[in-house]
């Protein structure tokens, strides 16, 4: 499965930052980890740090898989809004998600200055409007919600939207003070640099072509007839993923973004937010640290990636548009565009956790808008799980729910 498609701004801003070899050699270790992507990174970080020898490998180069097309706006909102969640799965499991997502915003800078990437962290409001009159009922609904249990957001009528940012189209909207944006490709580089130090293994171009999930440890056998023998295996790949599970647990979907040229006006209004809305699909929306204007969103049914790619100047167009639209006095010009897959969940929540299908083995599958916060959650739960200690959200997160 292609996973991105045309210039991804962060490949083609950041070229091969860190190459690592093609496995070569049989070798054991503690922990196996496929996917040296975002999540991969992080988790392979957690694993070192809690002590185990762990290996990393990736079919690719590292990080030139969805890692290489994210948008990189970390939030804490979950694609289903709070009151729905709740209603989803009880009070207690939608408060406790969406509180861990808060959370690990913070989580995620501080481990970005421990490790001093270079990635441009950056902490941001964001501000979620509704883009239709009909929507702003249900959006009090959501404000209401995410107020009654403690999170701290203001509602903001369309006037003072458009006093504020120099939007246009926003019938209101809730604001929140805590959000952040990455360059998650440069993360994922600096952190798989920073573990190499530390006896993390790298290995990418290394495709997986069968494991023997066994009693007591897992066998994979690589493409080119070397082995990696592990007590435990991890599986960060996201969406490929899907190609072993036997259920459907996510929907694929096509996602669309494009980046502007650098931009010298004036953005004060609109650097330091992130912003999406309540479209369906939905538009997100935020400036990168070299000034540019980043857009993204006109998901489509995923289907296969000729008639992904095919689509991608037609989307292109669609979402200069919106810009055009939301704000008229920008002057914004297409320079990269891209394509990449995105997953739905039933319920908007990740799948982090054993699966009844295979021994020794873990999931960390951060699915939906906010897949990078889910995988810093991850890096907390796959710690417990190791140690044989409960998590809080297992429950919620796991297969078969």
């Amino acid at each position: 499965m292609r996973l991105t498609s045309s210039e991804p701004f962060w490949l083609v801003k950041n070229g091969i930052i860190h190459s690592y070899p093609s496995l070569d050699r049989n070798i054991e270790t503690d922990i196996v980890i496929i996917g040296a992507g975002i999540t991969g990174s992080l988790i392979a970080h957690q694993c070192i740090a809690d002590g185990y020898k762990t290996v990393i490998i990736d079919k690719r180069e590292v990080c030139h898989g969805s890692t290489s097309a994210t948008t990189s706006m970390l939030q804490y909102e979950i694609d289903k809004p709070l009151y729905e969640l709740i209603n989803l799965i009880g009070e207690e499991g939608a408060v406790l998600s969406y509180k861990a997502c808060f959370d690990s915003i913070d989580q995620l800078q501080s481990l970005s200055k421990s490790i001093k990437s270079t990635c441009g962290f950056t902490k941001k409001e964001s501000l979620y409007f509704a883009s239709r009159k009909k929507d702003v009922a249900w959006l009090k609904k959501e404000f209401e919600a995410r107020q009654k249990h403690g999170f701290p957001v203001k509602w903001l009528d369309g006037a003072a939207i458009k006093n504020a940012y120099q939007l246009e189209s926003a019938h209101g909207g809730i604001l929140s003070d805590q959000g952040g944006s990455i360059d998650a490709f440069q993360m994922a580089h600096d952190l798989l640099h920073y573990n190499h130090k530390k006896g993390l293994q790298i290995f990418d171009k290394t495709d997986v072509v069968d494991i023997k999930y066994r009693s007591k440890d897992v066998v994979i056998h690589t493409e080119f007839d070397n082995t990696i023998k592990a007590k435990k295996v991890i599986f960060c790949n996201g969406f490929e993923s899907t190609e072993i599970i036997p259920e459907k647990i996510v929907n694929l979907l096509s996602t669309y973004a494009v980046v502007g040229e650098q931009n010298e006006d004036d953005q004060s209004h609109i650097e330091n937010t992130l912003f999406w809305n309540t479209a369906d699909p939905y538009n997100y929306m935020r400036t990168t640290d070299d000034k540019r204007l980043l857009i993204g969103g006109e998901d489509e049914d995923f289907v296969n990636a000729d008639k992904r790619d095919a689509l991608l100047k037609k989307k292109s167009a669609k979402l200069e548009k919106v810009v055009e639209k939301i704000l008229p006095k920008y002057n914004f010009r297409v320079d990269f565009g891209w394509a990449g897959t995105f997953g739905e969940t039933k319920d908007g929540l990740p799948y982090i956790g054993k699966h009844p299908e295979f021994k020794n083995a873990y999931f960390v599958l951060g699915f939906g808008g906010n897949g990078i916060t889910f995988s810093a959650i991850g890096m907390d739960m796959v710690s417990a799980m190791l140690k044989d200690q409960p998590h809080e959200l297992s429950e919620y997160f796991k297969f078969g729910r």
